[in-house]
């Protein structure tokens, strides 16, 4: 990416320009339609029929009946009113620190969304804990986590039961994208369906940040979990149309005719329309033709074997976790305690701008440093990133370990005093002394949180 001055930035994190910032054959696919014709969606149109075949043949048999959308927000949103008409039950499961949606319905089951919040939990939502193996409740030492978690989520049905509540829907990322790059166990989902299917609820995959060949060596992420696991619903959106204004929602037969038999006719002007579904069908075929699946997996296996020799030479890094293009650095204080390092996280980040790499963080703790890049991504491109952050890493954590107890405590973020040789370190950028204005500075350790907020990168 280049700014308007021209200067050059890596992107690591822009899951959305799926295929490349700009690409070539989306923007002539794209001119070449406009030019033609665009209209609403009760238009028939090749475009719409031709792409709803083409992703169709991406999926498992079963899920065979496409609803087009603008967003992956509507596509949550349209998979909630499926799952609830199916069997008329009203109630869901979703995990811990996920994140569906800025719709009403979605803000209500994204409990990264609603305990920032004023809002309370509503009676019918129900939150399951975060399959996380390295933080979470059960941990790679547990004799079988998936299980353990899977419990957790039967437990939740058995006490709603006990409520007289019905469970509509249980709802999941196939990978946890802003709950921290979470990988769910082995074996965790197809216990988990099972459960919630015999309750009468349906299982909705949330692929809006991990689908479209970001795992490389499957199309969609819920795919690597086996093929004896199929979702009822599968929601798609951000890398759909690198960066145009599509989505989807992908469903069974059976589903979709208890939808339709609401007499609630589904209509949605723009989903579908001729320009967004030539859009999607460039996708489709850049992924194909440029080989981007298969690049997912070398350049991601690459970027993991990098990253895990700075593990063995970084203490802050206290875990390397990912598949394909989905990778996270998990960053702690304590190896042993797994402390988020949630400040040096930030650090980290500001620096990588510096250096015109860009790159974020996420989780519960904002100590997660997230790595979903286009999916051009190359070798080289992964070498520069890591070889930028271990400069980081190293200056920072030598600041550190002159005196451990400048820390920064998550409880006061800018009582923390740097040694001056660490401090002149820190600078060694060619960055401003921060104590030369009162104002904070976002590349110090010390920023204060509206700063953080208002500067930090979203995605």
């Amino acid at each position: 990416m280049f700014d308007e001055t021209g200067e050059q930035y890596l992107d690591c994190i822009n899951n959305v320009a799926h295929v490349g910032h700009c690409h070539p054959e989306v923007v002539k696919a794209a001119l070449k339609q406009m030019e033609l014709l665009n209209t609403n969606s009760r238009f028939l149109h090749d475009n719409i029929v031709e792409y709803a075949r083409r992703l169709a043949a991406t999926l498992p048999e079963k899920l065979s009946v496409c609803y087009f959308t603008n967003s992956g927000s509507e596509a949550n949103d349209l998979a909630l009113r499926l799952a609830r008409q199916f069997r008329g039950h009203q109630d869901v499961i979703t995990l811990d620190h996920a994140y569906h949606g800025h719709l009403s319905s979605l803000i209500e089951i994204s409990p990264y969304k609603f305990r920032k919040g004023k809002d309370v939990k509503k009676a019918f939502v129900h939150v399951a804990p975060t399959p996380d193996t390295y933080r979470g409740k059960y941990r790679e030492d547990h004799a079988d986590p998936a299980s353990a978690y899977a419990e957790e989520v039967k437990e939740i049905i058995e006490e709603a039961h006990n409520s007289g509540r019905k469970i509509a829907a249980f709802i999941a990322e196939s990978m946890q994208s802003c709950g921290g790059q979470i990988i769910p166990p082995a074996g965790y989902f197809q216990k988990v369906a099972e459960y919630v299917h015999r309750a009468g609820g349906v299982f909705i995959a949330d692929e809006v940040q991990v689908g479209f060949g970001r795992v490389g060596k499957h199309f969609w992420s819920f795919q690597m979990h086996g093929e004896d696991f199929v979702p009822d619903i599968v929601t798609m959106g951000k890398p759909m149309g690198n960066g145009h204004p599509m989505a989807c929602v992908v469903t069974t037969k059976e589903i979709a005719e208890a939808f339709s038999s609401s007499g609630m006719e589904y209509f949605n002007t723009y989903g579908g329309n001729p320009v967004s579904s030539a859009v999607g069908l460039a996708v489709l075929n850049i992924i194909e033709n440029e080989d981007l699946q298969g690049n997912a997996t070398r350049v991601g296996d690459y970027l993991t074997e990098l990253l895990n020799k700075q593990k063995a030479k970084h203490t802050l890094i206290g875990d390397i976790r990912g598949i394909g293009l989905f990778i996270g650095i998990d960053l702690v204080k304590d190896r042993q305690k797994r402390t988020p390092a949630t400040d040096e996280a930030q650090h980290v980040i500001y620096e990588m701008k510096e250096k015109r790499v860009l790159l974020s963080a996420d989780g519960p703790h904002r100590n997660v440093l997230k790595i979903k890049p286009p999916m051009c991504f190359t070798e080289e491109d992964a070498k520069f990133m890591v070889d930028k952050l271990d400069e980081i890493l190293t200056v920072l954590e030598e600041a550190i370990g002159v005196q451990s107890e400048s820390m920064i405590s998550e409880n006061a973020p800018c009582r923390a005093k740097l040694p001056n040789e660490a401090h002149s370190e820190l600078l060694s950028d060619g960055t401003s002394d921060p104590r030369e204005n009162p104002s904070p500075k976002r590349n110090g350790l010390c920023t204060d949180k509206h700063s953080l907020l208002s500067k930090r990168l979203k995605t």
